[in-house]
């Protein structure tokens, strides 16, 4: 019985210095970066503005990290579906953190049916610093999803450099 009690002892010693280790590894708060609504308008008048200069009309969304909209434009005559669709690609990048286009595969798999989700390009994740996601854009009215997804890259480029300089 005495020994058992000095390995509880011994293991409740290892534990308790073990802890501080622990908690400095894994912190109660984690600090989160957003794009601000002026970033997001930004982002969605570039894009809209990147279509134009092709002749196409177009919808932008840009959703938060947690795909929650932030801003959507429809140009003039953009059908209104695409207010929508620009919608579900931008949640589908932010939810995957990976453009849309990369996505296409699993387009006709179970997650792929998922309701609210589009993985047809035109969908791109906002990065700071190449990998930290503060957001998601969207784009839908071109004749095809690449030229959406060239437009949502216009809108994100607009302001990548402010992003990756943390202003």
């Amino acid at each position: 019985m005495m020994a058992m009690v000095k390995r509880l002892t011994t293991a409740l010693a290892l534990l308790c210095l073990a802890a501080p280790a622990m908690a400095e590894e894994s912190p109660m708060v984690v600090q989160l970066q957003r794009l601000s609504l002026e970033a997001a308008v930004k982002i969605a008048e570039g894009a809209v503005a990147a279509c134009r200069e092709k002749g196409i009309q177009i919808a932008v969304t840009v959703v938060d990290r947690e795909g929650q909209v932030q801003v959507t434009l429809r140009d003039t005559i953009a059908a209104p579906i695409t207010a929508r669709i620009s919608e579900m690609k931008a949640y589908t990048a932010v939810n995957f953190n990976a453009a849309t286009s990369a996505m296409s595969a699993r387009a006709d798999t179970p997650v792929g049916r998922v309701p609210g989700l589009v993985m047809s390009p035109g969908g791109l994740p906002v990065l700071v610093g190449g990998s930290s996601l503060v957001a998601g854009v969207g784009v839908s009215g071109a004749p095809d999803g690449e030229t959406d997804e060239a437009c949502a890259q216009a809108g994100v480029s607009r302001i990548q450099d402010e992003l990756d300089m943390g202003t």
